[in-house]
């Protein structure tokens, strides 16, 4: 049992009427692979039953502190009741994807049940194709990306046959610490609180030129290098460019809604175009978010002459190296080791072999700048609000936020996954998209993506009241890497081996339909790629 951290305890604040703050994932299953021929409610509860110890986030429940004085508590609950995290329902007719996000949808916009450990499961079923999904939330207070993948990986096996798992000692009992005892250390953090806050404004200071908002003052550059100079630290920091988030249609209050898109591109087009240009896959998965964004922008007559501004959530939990469902040492327990760069994504530039160019600078610049960052800065600046009025007041804030147009325009998100074909309860696993938040503050869009076997599988979750046409961003996004694709046939043409481009964007589609293949398609597979990426040292996570 322990407390939340500052940061943890925020992902529960920031929850409000509008605002939910789980992450999630919808798992495209076949299950002609399993040897009953289906995947039942029955199989799945059996297989939580069987491997729940190898996920502590979904046995974790919280205990308040009284009248909400301090941080709640982690409790092991190792009699979850699993019946009423687990459910099942049917698509209605003809099953597609649009039937499928629309269901992902209305559920991504509950909130979990606090009374309980912060998850849900729901099989379903109905997808054309003789397919079904899995979609699965856990609350972002209790996993970041990397952990929320292990727990995923920890129910999937590499083969339709699955794995044996070795039985684990009946657990300790757990008792959550009691009033008195809650009430006595509420008490001694409301004491040391000022000086906690002192020390995270001094870390955090030193990284005002990078932190949302008050990055954008005149002087927070050299307020920067004034608090690392006096903390000992006299290395310059790296240039990088403006992080003022322009207004756009996406900015501004959200209502409780969401809409979810679904899409995949071929991880080999990616990877083709990475080492066509000398670049990481990264790289071009941020280009593609831009000029998806600015065609989106374009179509709508709201593209900012200044380029928009992005959180890219960055893991600092060491990569996973055990065997399948074996948690990395650095992965147990419950909660986020996360922090975030911010980096602008050259929505305003026209030519999309420049618009290229460009996001691999501004993110070169922000991995320059985050590498001599305070990696906490994330959790500093949660850390200086007292819980009890973090609780109260975040809400407020966020919704302030959105209401001036503060923060970042949106959320962008990459999680390396598995390179082979995983099953779950026998059934092949053909696609997993990933889903992320969207709140008053980061913008009313959040794209993220996962690779897996061969795919880039994209899940876009929107506010409606935001932008209301989310499935045209999934047909961008494919226009985006057809753009990319363009680019490598015309420098083959091109003697001089000048990568410059001229052409700019081409008109943007109206239609319903999405233009990125569907999940259950299939794509040339490629060998993989065993090189690191380069300049490539922390994974992005969603947030």
């Amino acid at each position: 049992m322990r407390q939340l951290t500052a940061l943890d305890a925020q992902f529960l604040s920031v929850e409000s009427a509008t605002t939910a703050t789980h992450v999630a994932g919808v798992a495209i299953l076949d299950p002609s692979t399993s040897p009953s021929g289906a995947v039942t409610r029955e199989a799945l509860l059996a297989l939580l039953r069987e491997r729940l110890h190898l996920a502590p986030p979904l046995r974790m429940r919280l205990a308040d502190v009284p009248f909400g004085l301090d941080r709640p508590y982690w409790l092991d609950d190792p009699h979850v009741d699993l019946d009423a995290h687990v459910h099942e329902t049917t698509l209605p007719a003809p099953g597609g994807e649009r039937e499928l996000a629309a269901y992902v949808a209305s559920v991504h916009a509950r909130r979990l049940d606090r009374r309980r450990p912060l998850w849900e499961a729901h099989l379903i079923h109905g997808l054309e194709g003789g397919r079904c999904a899995l979609y699965t939330k856990v609350h972002h207070c209790a996993i970041d990306g990397v952990s929320g993948s292990e727990i995923l990986t920890a129910l999937l096996d590499p083969s339709p046959e699955p794995r044996r798992v070795e039985t684990p000692p009946a657990p300790a009992p757990s008792q959550a610490p009691g009033m008195l005892a809650m009430l006595a250390g509420a008490i001694t953090r409301s004491i040391v609180q000022p000086v906690e806050t002192l020390c995270s404004l001094a870390r955090a200071a030193a990284d005002l030129d990078a932190i949302p908002v008050v990055a954008a003052l005149p002087d927070a550059r050299r307020l920067a290098q004034a608090a690392r100079v006096i903390a000992g630290d006299a290395r310059p920091l790296p240039q990088t460019p403006p992080l003022v988030a322009p207004r756009t249609p996406f900015n501004g209050p959200i209502s409780g809604e969401r809409e979810v898109a679904l899409g995949s591109v071929p991880l080999a087009e990616v990877k083709k175009v990475a080492r066509a240009f000398g670049m990481g896959p990264n790289d071009v998965v941020m280009t593609l978010c831009a000029s998806a964004l600015r065609r989106w922008l374009l179509a709508h007559d709201a593209l900012p002459d200044r380029p928009l501004v992005a959180a890219v959530p960055v893991a600092l939990r060491s990569r996973r190296s055990a065997g399948a469902g074996e948690p990395s040492p650095d992965s147990a327990g419950v909660g986020n080791r996360i922090s975030a760069m911010i980096t602008p994504l050259a929505t305003d530039v026209a030519s999309p072999a420049e618009r290229l160019t460009a996001v691999r600078s501004a993110l070169a610049a922000a991995k320059r700048r985050f590498a001599v960052s305070h990696r906490t800065w994330l959790d500093d600046v949660c850390a200086m609000v007292p819980n009890a009025f973090a609780a109260l007041a975040t809400p407020v804030v966020f919704r302030l936020a959105g209401v001036a147009g503060a923060g970042v325009n949106l959320i962008v998100s990459n999680v390396p996954g598995p390179r082979m074909p995983l099953y779950l309860c026998g059934a092949r696993m053909l696609a997993y998209h990933p889903l992320s938040v969207v709140t008053d503050a980061t913008g009313g869009i959040s794209i993220t993506c996962a690779s897996y076997d061969g795919r880039l599988d994209f899940g876009v979750v929107a506010c409606p009241a935001r932008l209301p046409d989310v499935w045209s961003m999934i047909g961008h996004l494919r226009e985006a890497m057809d753009e990319l694709l363009a680019l490598l046939e015309d420098s083959a043409e091109d003697s001089t081996g000048d990568f410059t481009g001229d052409s700019a964007d081409g008109p943007a589609p109206h239609g319903d339909a999405p233009a990125v293949r569907p999940p259950n398609e299939p794509d040339e597979r490629e060998e993989p790629d065993e090189r690191e990426e380069p300049d490539e040292r922390e994974e992005m996570v969603p947030a």
